[in-house]
């Protein structure tokens, strides 16, 4: 069921796409923003509380990876870019970046609520009414259906994506995960190949841990494989 009281913020210069994204998101409930250009997008993500973002990357001046860069600095909100750039290195530079998701244009309506589903689901706040599963190591505890991160030292502000690599290392404490294995486990379809992204979330994910108090060791670097959870 779609959450109404959800907003989203959608920026691109083309007013065709605006249109059809304002429209398909406004007919299943949402409050929807349009932004023209990433310097108004930018002070209007300042100014209201969004639970997500749509962003076009070829954009008038400030481009999409400029402003989802500066997004980052203030917000763990998903964030879902929307290109007719569909190489693997544009989508590798996005996710880089901290996007959750890279929809290549042209999309059909389906497509676009799916993951716009998919990531409000999984983002802060998602519509989760009966938390039950919980993973929990070194005093970390992931609830998977409240989608929250939290322990004695208070709550850990993750993105989707930085959420499922923890939930990934967690599930596996004491043993190795590959790069491989976390790309499927956090980004859940084949996206990528290059797994370098992997290591730019995983040092997110370290940041986050230690400014909400943890040891960001906790998440150690096994050389030539992947990453491991200390138990």
């Amino acid at each position: 069921m779609t959450d109404t009281s959800k907003r989203i913020l959608v920026v691109d210069d083309e007013n065709s796409i605006t249109e059809f994204v304002g429209y398909a998101l406004r007919k299943d409930g949402y409050t929807v923003d349009i932004y023209e250009n990433g310097e108004d997008a930018l002070a209007g993500a300042r100014k209201h509380q969004y639970d997500l973002f749509v962003l076009d990357i070829m954009l008038p001046g400030m481009d999409g990876y400029e402003l989802c860069r500066r997004l980052r600095q203030f917000t763990s909100a998903p964030v879902l870019f929307l290109s007719a750039r569909d190489t693997e290195l544009d989508k590798v530079v996005g996710l880089e970046l901290g996007a959750d998701d890279y929809l290549a244009k042209p999309f059909g309506v389906r497509e676009l609520t799916a993951r716009v589903h998919a990531l409000l689901r999984r983002g802060p706040g998602g519509d989760f009414p009966n938390a039950t599963r919980a993973i929990s190591a070194s005093g970390i505890v992931l609830d998977e259906d409240a989608h929250t991160a939290k322990g004695d030292k208070g709550p850990l502000d993750l993105t989707p994506r930085e959420f499922e690599l923890l939930a990934s290392l967690m599930k596996n404490a004491g043993k190795v995960v590959s790069r491989e294995d976390l790309l499927r486990d956090a980004w859940g379809w084949e996206y990528l190949t290059e797994t370098k992204t992997v290591d730019t979330h995983i040092k997110r994910l370290r940041d986050k841990i230690e400014q909400a108090g943890y040891d960001p060791s906790l998440v150690e670097t096994v050389r030539g494989y992947g990453y491991r959870f200390r138990q």
